[in-house]
């Protein structure tokens, strides 16, 4: 298997690239906020024909190019329902109007061909079987992609997350913009990442790659949430 990937220059959102080989279909990871050329670059420097794309959430920053990058490869993007509109109108899940944050010299559109990702189903694509989780807490509709690891890059583990900004190295994503819950965000932590095998292979949405295992070690948020509640007396 092959998974590659990059920081955009805004943001720093990791945007991936997973196919099963070089040479073959691909499907590509939350391509932000100008991706288009580095995108290209590794799409033609690895002979991959892109067959979808895929987004861990709905937030600006992860979704900006996903219309030129769709209408270019005339191929469908996947997002849980829950932020679907936030590919209309990116704004909701802003504290502010994102022609104010990018002086307005960004111009935002959806894509044409949307597809919905369903909790717990497996997607068969590009050669590829990604499970979706949903994990809200980020946003309402934040998604963990999960796939065998295969060989990719050589690493000793039966399984890759990529975990957009539920997970990151050290730390987890913010709950505080519209749409955010840290009682979510709790429950998909519990829920969902916890009971990830330690040797999983994270790879988030900023950030540099983990494992689970360290964050099980570590990671002050999930510490927190492993932590026994407290006990009360008669």
């Amino acid at each position: 298997m092959l998974i590659t990937g990059f920081p955009s220059d805004v943001f720093g959102t990791n945007c991936y690239v997973v196919a099963a080989a070089p040479g073959e279909q691909c499907v590509i990871v939350d391509p932000g906020i100008g991706v288009s050329q580095r995108l290209d670059e590794i799409l033609a420097e690895h002979r991959l024909q892109p067959a979808a794309v895929l987004l861990t959430h709905g937030h600006l920053d992860h979704t900006f190019s996903v219309a030129p990058v769709c209408g270019a490869k005339g191929i469908p993007a996947y997002v849980h329902p829950a932020d679907r509109e936030l590919l209309a109108d990116p704004a909701k899940a802003l504290s502010m109007d994102p022609a104010q944050l990018f002086g307005g010299r960004l111009t935002y559109s959806e894509p044409d061909d949307v597809a919905p990702l369903v909790d717990g189903e497996a997607l068969t694509i590009a050669g590829l079987e990604i499970t979706v989780d949903h994990a809200p807490g980020h946003t309402g509709g934040s998604v963990l992609f999960r796939l065998p690891a295969g060989a990719a890059r050589g690493w000793d583990a039966d399984e890759v997350c990529l975990s957009g900004d539920v997970l990151f190295a050290g730390s987890i994503g913010r709950t505080d913009l519209p749409g955010g819950s840290m009682t979510a965000m709790t429950a998909s932590l519990r829920d969902r990442i916890l009971p990830l095998a330690d040797d999983t292979i994270v790879l988030p949405g900023h950030g540099e790659a983990t494992t689970i295992g360290r964050e099980r070690a570590t990671n002050p948020f999930l510490l927190e949430v492993m932590r026994p509640a407290p006990t009360r007396g008669l």
